[in-house]
């Protein structure tokens, strides 16, 4: 069930908004990010930076705590793997026996409608998930704005969309397991994390073997008093096991911890009437020495990072202005005299970072009397999440100029409120000090 709730996740947040503003969006060509609803601009690329080491180090505590836990219940991959295209195909093609024998089976009538089946299924499938990871990239306004304009005026478009249909349909129709053990940066750091101490889906070596090892079951007899093992040796965790892997051989790198292990030697344990737990979530030094968890002074460590990054970056979001602009002088441009004003030639960008419009945006002095004329129009408007660029010229009566370079402070209004503040150096000439 979480599995399932985790997939309609996935699916639903690039269409989730809080404030008007996507709930996930990773649009990386525009410098642009949705996180939790929170918009990261390319000014804010910084708290976007600090916000994704905060999720490494998070990552890295968790698996020192808990394993490899995220690659079975949270990783997309693995959702959409078990959840959706394994269920598809135990649907149409059966469990794992007759999908084996149906691999083995001649091409009859029976085996190309039932694989046709699948390729189709799992092709539509596919282009269904391209569609809402275009949606994170470029985010789902703009994917419904181009389904409504047709194919036809956004054929780029149509080319990404084809293009990770094929990456998703090779990966969850073949390629597989096989993401997580050759090409998943992840799986390789679970080996430098992973301690005695770290909980992760492991195999009571101690109960499971015990003086004689394991041995096949025999109702017949008293298996607590043969000193036999109380694992019967049926493969089941192994058959199970997407990887493929023999969970009795210890913890190993292609283990994603998807409990699959667990679940089937849980039914075999119980209907051969042992108890339960002898594949669980467990540390090795919970195993072999029963001792119980302890919080480390590496976990204490990664703690500590942890909370200190978030504190910063905490720190920096209520600090981030949801108004930005920025006023550079014109290249090339030095000043002008205009009677007894000096005059210089500015270009501005003003991004509204809030979900309101502004409607008279204009521009005051501060401090320093004088006049500001923005070229081609004097109040304009400004869109939510949006950008504007311009041209002002400010004049300045050249003996309230104490310096050849003066730091003048511009207010930025929209109506009679004053919305955000800039700062810029005026230029004139040396006889002025």
């Amino acid at each position: 069930m979480g599995k399932l709730l985790f997939v309609d996740h996935l699916i639903a947040n690039p269409f989730v908004k809080i404030s008007g503003n996507q709930f996930m969006m990773f649009n990386v060509l525009e410098r642009r990010f949705n996180i939790f609803g929170f918009p990261f601009w390319p000014q804010d690329f910084y708290l976007f930076v600090i916000f994704m080491i905060v999720g490494v180090v998070f990552v890295i505590l968790f698996t020192v705590i808990f394993g490899r836990l995220f690659c079975g219940w949270i990783c997309p991959q693995t959702i959409f793997l078990e959840m959706v295209f394994r269920r598809i195909e135990y649907w149409i093609e059966g469990d794992r026996g007759a999908q084996i024998r149906l691999s083995k089976q001649d091409w009859n009538a029976e085996k190309i409608r039932k694989k046709v089946l699948k390729w189709t299924v799992f092709l539509i499938i596919s282009f269904a998930i391209a569609n809402v990871f275009l949606a994170y990239l470029i985010s789902s306004d703009e994917l419904i704005k181009m389904i409504e304009e047709g194919p036809e005026n956004h054929s780029n478009t149509l080319i990404s969309l084809f293009i990770f249909t094929g990456v998703f349909y090779f990966i969850f129709a073949w390629f597989r397991e096989q993401v997580c053990i050759i090409a998943c940066p992840y799986g390789r750091l679970q080996g430098v994390l992973l301690d005695d101490k770290s909980i992760n889906v492991a195999y009571d070596f101690v109960r499971g073997e015990k003086e004689l090892g394991r041995a096949k079951f025999n109702k017949q007899e008293d298996r607590a008093s043969t000193g036999k093992g109380d694992c019967i040796d049926c493969k089941q965790c192994v058959n199970v096991c997407p990887t493929g892997i023999d969970i009795r051989n210890g913890t190993q790198l292609e283990c994603i911890n998807c409990t699959a292990c667990i679940d089937e030697c849980d039914t075999i344990m119980e209907g051969v009437g042992l108890p339960k737990g002898l594949i669980r979530y467990a540390s090795e030094d919970e195993i072999e020495k029963k001792s119980k968890f302890k919080f480390t002074a590496r976990m204490k460590g990664y703690s500590a990072v942890l909370f200190i990054l978030i504190g910063i970056l905490v720190g920096l979001l209520f600090l981030r202005t949801e108004v930005e602009m920025t006023v550079y002088r014109l290249p090339g441009q030095l000043y002008e005299h205009k009677g007894d004003d000096i005059s210089n030639i500015f270009t501005f960008k003003i991004i509204n970072k809030t979900n309101s419009d502004f409607n008279d945006i204009h521009f005051k002095l501060h401090g320093i009397k004088g006049k500001i004329n923005v070229v081609g129009k004097q109040d304009f408007k400004v869109k939510k999440q949006a950008m504007t660029r311009g041209t002002l010229f400010i004049e300045i009566h050249q003996y309230l100029l104490e310096h050849d370079k003066t730091k003048i402070e511009i207010e930025v209004y929209d109506g009679n409120k004053k919305i955000e503040t800039t700062m810029t150096s005026f230029l004139s000439p040396r006889s002025f000090e």
